[in-house]
């Protein structure tokens, strides 16, 4: 069983232990740099989304994403509309 994904409910996947963050390296690592967000684009948006009532276990509630790759790609958007 994966316990890191109990651990901190309004916690993103690098907050966790080493294998959240190489999970977290590995989806990123797939975006192609083109498609990469700004270093700080992608830190405003993460801030936005660990504050927003949303965050679970480092996951979206409103859309099911992945919030730090969801907030990795250029193209992306909040569902909620927050960024």
């Amino acid at each position: 069983m994966d316990d890191y994904r109990h651990i901190c409910p309004r916690c993103l996947f690098r907050d966790m232990d080493e294998k959240a963050r190489a999970e977290l390296k590995t989806y990123l690592d797939k975006i192609k740099e083109p498609d990469r967000a700004d270093t700080d684009v992608y830190e405003k948006r993460l801030s936005i989304c660990k504050s927003c009532e949303k965050l679970h276990e480092a996951t979206c509630d409103a859309c099911g994403c992945y919030v730090e790759f969801r907030a990795y790609s250029r193209h992306s958007h909040c569902p909620l509309k927050k960024w």
